[in-house]
């Protein structure tokens, strides 16, 4: 049996911390909350949204569940600027040059590390955070995408399908051409309208034709609500994602859980 608290969390009455070693830990942190969830081979025991930060920094009512020995713990970061490089072109020696494209400030670090198995990304997060994690090996932190582009290129993406991850002012814009990442970025936004334009303009990247092309949304979004609505006046053809990369309960929304769910895909030892 189990019990979900309410709509955006869930627990396994299975779940024993016990047992923990069996288990694999992943966390979606941002700047002012994060997300966890506990697997169980394939199985989701526990999921939790939008718990306050100072929790991860120092964990009162999650000390032990945080501390416990897990088989595996996957840390995904957030990005303040990224770019991506293919292999080919990737060199140690150069990293340097491309980490000034992103203007990094003093309060932020760059990181490097493999995306897929043609690209490199670099990426800045905020130092302070990558402190806060360092208590879980930084070898087990991966960027905070990683996990939901690798789902989505296991799951053969056809050529007119346009990925969408959204957050509460984030968007995330995932293209495949022929099973080949083509196209990654991520936009801030503050309405409906402005997520209709960043989609838009992806698309005019792209060459894709709006009439044509599906919208594939996952993360904070439902049918029905001011965002879908918008979407909906430009492109007819919008689903939400079911992709379902653990087991999940009847009650859990697969588009809901996809990025953090998918981070248990990622493996360890990550390029740091």
């Amino acid at each position: 049996m189990s019990e979900e608290n309410n709509h955006n969390n869930y627990h396994d009455n299975n779940f024993n911390l016990n047992e923990a070693p069996g288990y694999t830990l992943v966390l979606q942190v941002r700047p002012a909350s994060f997300d966890y969830a506990v697997v169980d081979e394939n199985r989701l025991l526990l999921y939790v949204q939008n718990t306050a930060i100072e929790e991860l920094v120092n964990p009162k009512y999650l000390k032990s569940l945080l501390s416990a020995n897990y088989k595996k713990v996957v840390v995904g970061l957030p990005s303040n600027g990224l770019t991506l490089i293919p292999n080919s072109l990737y060199s140690d020696d150069h990293a340097a040059a491309y980490a000034l494209f992103l203007d990094v400030g003093e309060d932020e670090k760059v990181l490097v590390q493999q995306l897929d198995g043609d690209n490199k990304i670099i990426y800045k997060t905020n130092a302070a955070i990558v402190s806060t994690v360092e208590k879980f090996g930084l070898q087990n932190a991966v960027y905070t995408a990683k996990g939901w582009i690798k789902a989505t290129a296991d799951s053969n993406p056809v050529n007119q399908n346009l990925y969408l991850e959204l957050g509460d002012e984030s968007a995330q814009f995932l293209y495949f051409s022929s099973g080949k990442l083509r196209f990654y970025n991520t936009f801030e936004f503050k309405t409906p309208d402005e997520l209709a334009y960043f989609a838009a303009l992806v698309c005019e990247e792209l060459n894709l034709n709006n009439q044509d092309v599906t919208l594939i949304l996952s993360g904070n979004i439902s049918a029905g609500d001011a965002q879908m609505n918008r979407l909906k006046d430009f492109y007819p053809k919008i689903e939400l994602n079911n992709l379902r990369v653990v087991e999940l309960p009847e009650r859990v929304t697969p588009h809901k859980i996809l990025s953090l769910a998918a981070l248990s895909l990622c493996e360890s030892s990550e390029e740091l």
